[in-house]
């Protein structure tokens, strides 16, 4: 190992060119064995723990590798195994839990905190028995030994796993916390066995967001016990995405050796280092970012360093990514398209363990002691960071000017006014069935869209591709008997970097992947300078599709929170104002759609929870941001003109509220893994505006029949009345196949068509 006192929270596993994703959905397809999906993960590991070792990372880690995700592995680490799946074994149990089969129902999966990464949501119960497995851990540690890597294990804690876990027998998680805790001193018994001295990096971001006494009162009896297993553990527990303050408090009066602390997202962490400081414990600074693209000022975050060894010897600080880099994209090294001058502004994964290499460099030896390659490389840093702040590219007086002297931030007519007007313009149901937005991406759809962006072929040729495909979209929406249709979206690569490559100051990327959940990777666009629309973006694939059905055609566009949150954002300009900038130009949008005879527009806000703060001291400035950013985006909307909304997996009960100030016409949300649980808070607070819950899991390749949609609908309807429902999947249906979506779109409308004549409709 060197001395250097570096430290990578966790690495991206998808591969530097999704090999993960490519072999995982050939072994679901059945087209290869399940040795050859090891055998690539295999190679992945040996690879990621060879970048970090050759870039002079001292602590690298395991087990932050996962076929699907962490949260996941922890669950099968624990024998936390819902009953359904009991009969199953290794990987076809593990994968079932994910995205379920042709008997069961995946887990349910939501967002990890306020990141586009979803994890799947642990089942407990009080009459649960654990036990433990600890081969995946235990096999990884050795993997990396036999390469020459002595890696620090993670794992997630065992409050936080317990504190994103539900109970489906009620009550509190945390009762568990006893027979979890069981395990994982069993499993902290075999991992002191591994070696003479091993390094534990235990993961409680949980402790990130605002507590009860009572959640604080349980850490230090979990950490006094933790710590004591064995004194050949050298035990850390990290936090990040904000300030962990008042769980430091505490940590600091247990025997762990070391804290990790977020100090970009977390800048209140600064206030604990004094307890720190006396408690003799060893901080990892997280002062280098794991959640964005921007090449690091060096000299900023040795400043920054500097200050906290004001207070904290330097001999006890580790230089740190500030969480995970799995939110990074993998390397630069494939960005050959992209400009230069924007290309030298960026950091990914990789080269950022080049810049905490340097970092370390400048902090503990100082300038002076940098050789010549090393003195090269922050001269550079130095010029790149400068570069940006200067650049024409940047700023753009017009957008701004127009963006603040903005008058109209919201449409005219109230929601009583406009949905009477709507529904006699409309004409639709009760129970009106739609879907949400995307249809199946095809090898033939994506390998037109690859060939026209490589030249490969002519401007006609490809729309006329995309337009036959749109068409065959359309035809079997009329034959199944879909009332409110959409166009499919074949021309669209992502729902951002698709509306991102339309507007000035964005930024793309080649390869620039993401993982969202299991084999489902994004490349989300950057921001990087003031946003404008210099055209419109998606008017003339609206008016094609309209003109191919009587039936009414939505438009489809994503909204200004999810563009922002689904991007990597500036970091010279507050969030709040990028995304103003990008509802103005939306704005512009709806109102070509709706000259163009679009009645229906869909502003998907999917991401609109993803980007709460975790503290609540923090959210209602960002609600009152969001929300009024959403309202400008439609505010070019005219009374008839109806404005749907879309939101992926949330809680919405501490949202309802803001959703209601939304003031969206009708919005579909995803409940099919949940019954009718996340729509009684509609009910409970008189909700007006129209809603279509999912009546059918996306994200699993079952296909549900007839009955079970009946039963959906009718669990709805016990919650709303039928005049204020649609029935709708749970989300775009780009990541399924056509072999699962025609029969269970199909399965939808005749549910509905049942219920309707059981209704006398």
């Amino acid at each position: 190992m060197s001395n250097n006192n570096t430290y990578v929270v966790g690495f991206p596993r998808i591969g530097e060119k999704r090999e993960l994703k490519i072999v995982l959905e050939k072994f679901w397809a059945k087209k290869s064995s399940f040795e050859e999906v090891q055998a690539v993960a295999s190679e992945l590991k040996k690879r990621h723990w060879n970048y970090q070792k050759d870039a002079g990372i001292e602590f690298i880690s395991s087990n932050d590798f996962s076929l699907y995700d962490n949260m996941l592995d922890t669950s099968v680490m624990l024998g936390a195994i819902p009953k359904r799946f009991k009969a199953l074994k290794d990987e076809e149990l593990y994968f079932s839990m994910a995205r379920g089969n042709i008997e069961s129902v995946a887990m349910e999966m939501t967002k990890w905190f306020n990141t586009n990464y979803h994890y799947i949501v642990p089942e407990l119960s009080l009459e649960d028995n654990y036990s433990l497995n600890s081969s995946k851990i235990v096999n990884e540690y050795k993997e990396a030994k036999a390469l020459g890597i002595t890696t620090k294990i993670n794992l997630i804690g065992p409050i936080t796993y317990l504190g994103l876990s539900k109970r489906i027998d009620g009550g509190d998680t945390y009762e568990l916390l006893g027979k979890v805790l069981c395990v994982y001193e069993k499993l902290l018994k075999e991992i002191a066995d591994l070696d003479t001295e091993l390094v534990v990096q235990i993961d409680e971001p949980i402790f990130v967001k605002d507590h009860e006494v009572k959640l604080l009162s349980l850490i230090k009896p979990t950490y006094d016990a933790l710590t004591s297993v064995s004194d050949k553990l050298k035990i850390i527990v990290t936090t990040y995405f904000e300030h962990s303050v008042e769980a430091t408090k505490v940590l600091v009066n247990t025997p762990v050796w070391a804290l990790g602390l977020d100090f970009l997202y977390g800048e209140e962490n600064m206030v604990s280092l004094d307890l720190i400081h006396k408690s003799n414990k060893k901080l990892i600074a997280g002062v280098v970012d794991g959640r964005n693209i921007w090449k690091n000022e060096i000299k900023k975050s040795a400043e920054l360093l500097d200050e906290i060894a004001e207070i904290i010897p330097k001999e006890k600080i580790i230089i740190s990514s500030s969480c995970s880099l799995l939110h990074t994209p993998f390397t630069l090294k494939y960005e050959e398209k992209m400009d230069k001058e924007i290309r030298n502004w960026l950091s990914y994964a990789v080269e950022k363990l080049d810049e905490l290499t340097l970092l370390s460099k400048l902090f503990f030896q100082g300038v002076e002691c940098l050789n010549k390659g090393e003195g090269t490389l922050l001269i550079q840093n130095i010029q790149a960071n400068e570069s940006r702040k200067t650049s024409t590219r940047i700023h753009d007086k017009a957008v701004q000017k127009r963006v603040e002297e903005l008058s109209k931030l919201s449409r005219e007519g109230s929601y009583e006014e406009r949905i009477k007007v709507q529904k006699e313009v409309l004409a639709y149901n009760d129970l009106a069935t739609t879907s949400i937005g995307s249809f199946p991406q095809t090898p033939e759809v994506r390998k037109a869209r690859r060939d026209f962006k490589n030249s490969d072929i002519t401007l006609e040729n490809y729309e006329t591709q995309m337009k036959e495909y749109i068409v065959d979209c359309i035809n079997f929406q009329e034959e199944c008997g879909l009332e409110v249709l959409v166009h499919g979206e074949p021309e669209r690569n992502d729902m951002v970097e698709y509306f991102g490559e339309q507007l000035k100051g964005y930024g793309f990327s080649q390869n620039g992947w993401v993982q969202s959940y299991g084999s489902r990777c994004v490349k989300p666009p950057f921001i990087f300078g003031d946003i404008s629309r210099p055209e419109a973006m998606t008017v003339e694939w609206m008016k094609f599709s309209q003109s191919k059905t009587k039936k009414i055609m939505k438009g489809m566009l994503t909204g200004p929170v999810t563009i922002l949150n689904w991007s990597f954002v500036r970091d010279d300009k507050a969030r709040d104002e990028v995304s103003k900038q990008i509802a103005v130009a939306l704005s512009d949008e709806i109102d070509d759609l709706q000259k163009a005879g679009i009645k229906i527009i869909q502003v998907d806000e999917a991401a609109f929870k993803e980007g709460y703060p975790l503290r609540q001291e923090k959210i209602k400035i960002y609600e009152k941001w969001a929300v009024r950013d959403f309202k400008i985006a439609v505010s070019s909307a005219n009374i008839d003109t109806q404005i749907h909304t879309h939101m992926c997996y949330s809680e919405f009960n501490d949202i309802i509220e803001t959703i209601e100030n939304m003031d969206a016409d009708v919005i579909s949300i995803e409940t099919a893994r949940s019954g009718n649980e996340l729509l009684k808070i509609f009910k409970e607070v008189g909700y007006k505006q129209e809603v279509g819950p999912g009546v059918y899991d996306i994200h699993s390749p079952r296909i549900p029949s007839v009955e079970e949609m009946v039963k959906q609908i009718k669990l709805l309807l016990e919650v709303l009345p039928q005049k204020q429902l649609w029935i709708n999947p749970d989300c775009g249906l780009k990541t399924r196949k056509w072999e699962e979506v025609k029969p269970s779109l199909t399965n939808m409308v005749e549910a509905v068509n049942i219920v309707r004549k059981e209704l006398a409709l």
